[in-house]
């Protein structure tokens, strides 16, 4: 199959490394990491690149995101199928399993999860996020041009507070990225946060699984041709139903 893949470059090495292996002929695309921080741009970016895919040389178009703080719900299949791994975010990518997700999620709690690609391509995001919300930054004048100061000053707060409900750090490691030795950041960063760390075996399964077709039901979601996809609120995570007013844009 010739396919498309649409993906966070948190994801490069893997999906990279899979594409290599598969008798698939895959063509990637990568976008800028950290859209989830805001979904609409994230639903934004990612369907527009949908709609600009030549669907003549294609079979299908696979997502290299999850739900992603809802950033995929509405997304839409146009001519041809939409895949999508069934997952809350791009840890269950890095963790092989949506089950080992939750088991991990469930047990452990304020745990702040770190990949090689994440590291690597958004670099200590903990530490820009302090900065923020202390008011400095880009994001921190936009606010105060749109809502005033003093609100500017309470959204950045609140946004920063995030950072106290985490306690444990989790490094995924991957064999085939050992050498570049990110669990070593990721340590450093867990020590001067005052927290736990921990390193867990990581599985590329789904990734692996998703760029050569192998979309079982229980792990993909395909979104055919008039449809969009939508959170279900369950443990399938991610549903598909009719579009409403589609129309392809060109």
């Amino acid at each position: 199959m010739r396919l498309r893949i649409i993906a966070c470059e948190v994801l490069f090495r893997e999906i990279c490394l899979c594409a290599a292996h598969s008798k698939n002929v895959i063509s990637i695309e990568f976008l800028k990491r950290g859209l989830h921080d805001n979904p609409d741009i994230l639903r934004s970016d990612v369907q527009r690149k949908i709609d600009e895919t030549d669907e003549s040389i294609y079979e299908g178009i696979l997502l290299g995101y999850a739900l992603c703080s809802n950033g995929t719900v509405g997304i839409r299949a146009r001519g041809i199928p939409l895949v999508v791994p069934k997952a809350h975010d791009c840890v269950t990518l890095f963790l092989g399993s949506k089950e080992k997700y939750k088991e991990h999620f469930t047990d452990n709690p304020g745990t702040y999860y770190y990949t090689s690609g994440w590291l690597e391509r958004a670099g200590s995001k903990v530490e820009r996020k302090v900065q923020d919300g202390r008011g400095l930054g880009k994001k921190y004048e936009e606010y105060v041009g749109k809502y005033g100061e003093d609100n500017a000053r309470y959204l950045m707060e609140f946004e920063s507070s995030w950072i106290e409900n985490y306690s444990r750090a989790a490094y995924i490691d991957l064999e085939f990225v050992r050498f570049l030795n990110y669990n070593e950041q990721a340590k450093e960063i867990a020590a001067q946060k005052g927290w736990k760390y921990e390193e867990l075996s990581g599985d590329i399964r789904l990734i692996r699984k998703l760029i050569d077709g192998e979309w079982n039901e229980d792990e993909f979601l395909i979104v055919q041709p008039g449809e969009e996809i939508v959170a279900s609120y369950d443990d399938h995570v991610l549903g598909r139903r009719p579009a409403r007013d589609m129309v392809k844009t060109n």
